[in-house]
């Protein structure tokens, strides 16, 4: 066979999610934590406050995290193209929202921790400076998440209930978040312990933040490890493929195999039954209001027997 005939049968592999302005704007809120940490760690050490340098280098382990989504955008844009990754790079991606959403739980830990040691034993707030750097975060927080926000995808059919299905995105959203709840949380510790001398708020505030970033990174683990590990997609395309596969003559679906490829697009193998078999071409066609199957693989048998209906069905 010649190359250029079998050409006409290849295709590309590109399954990442394309999202330069995401990756742009996770650079800029890049800067913008590196920043900011550095900020508190100078304030924190001028002023002889603890609480500043605490959350100076809490603010370095989200720098770190939002490193690891600019890393993730980097190398699957760069290896989109290499054949040693035999579904693209779809799942670099994903990968890096997993390892976030780890970081973002050891995170939560580490604030329960101190926020429980500070609860019983309390340290002496500088309150005026804390809250003057901690309404500082906020704002960056906030800037931080708008640009995050604003390059976040549509949702597609699977993924109607979640804002982002990005999954590298989504994981650096919520380190932005994280960051600015601790920082509101902080900023309300702050204001009634200088005003009512309610000291123990502070800690209190911190038990809560954790718990709620805990769910937060539970969330983003639960649905990144499902694309990791190949549990088959929503049960909608898969029953929307078997209802497609089946109206068609007497064909019936003996294999069928769904999967993502990356936060969004899917892949699926078909075994069909048949006494009218046709080329694959014909049965891929039947899918092709199936927006996010991007790959699909048909394998064919001829049934033995009587056909169940007439061939031209």
């Amino acid at each position: 066979m010649h190359t250029h005939t079998l050409e006409k049968w290849q295709h590309p592999h590109r399954f990442h999610n394309e999202n330069r302005s995401a990756e742009r704007n996770t650079m800029k809120v890049i800067w913008l934590t590196l920043i900011m940490m550095v900020v508190e760690i100078v304030a924190g050490w001028v002023y002889g406050s603890m609480a500043l340098l605490a959350d100076g280098w809490h603010m370095g382990t989200h720098f770190f995290a939002l490193g690891i989504t600019a890393f993730a955008y980097y190398y699957a844009r760069k290896h989109a193209d290499n054949p040693d990754y035999s579904f693209g790079t779809g799942k670099v991606a994903v990968l890096g929202g997993f390892t976030s959403a780890i970081v973002l739980a050891v995170v939560a830990l580490l604030m329960a921790v101190e926020s429980l040691q500070r609860l019983f034993r309390p340290e002496n707030i500088r309150f005026d400076e804390a809250l003057l750097v901690a309404v500082i975060g906020l704002i960056v927080n906030l800037v931080s998440a708008l640009l995050l926000h604003g390059s976040s995808h549509a949702p597609t059919d699977c993924d109607h209930h979640h804002h982002h299905h990005d999954h590298n995105l989504k994981a650096a959203y919520l380190h932005v978040l994280a960051d600015a709840l601790t920082s509101v949380l902080a900023i309300v510790a702050l204001l009634a312990g200088r005003q009512l001398g309610w000291v123990w708020l502070d800690p209190v505030m911190g038990v809560v933040g954790a718990l709620v970033i805990t769910r937060w990174a539970y969330g983003l683990l639960r649905d990144t490890s499902r694309i990791l590990l190949d549990r088959e997609g929503c049960q909608e395309t898969h029953g929307r493929i078997r209802e497609l596969i089946e109206a068609d003559a007497d064909n019936r679906i003996a294999d069928l195999h769904l999967w993502k490829l990356s936060s969004s697009q899917m892949a699926s193998i078909v075994s069909i039954v048949t006494h009218h078999p046709k080329p694959p071409g014909h049965y891929k066609a039947l899918l092709k209001e199936v927006h996010d199957l991007h790959h699909v693989t048909i394998e064919v048998h001829v049934s033995e027997g009587a056909p169940c209906v007439d061939g031209h069905a």
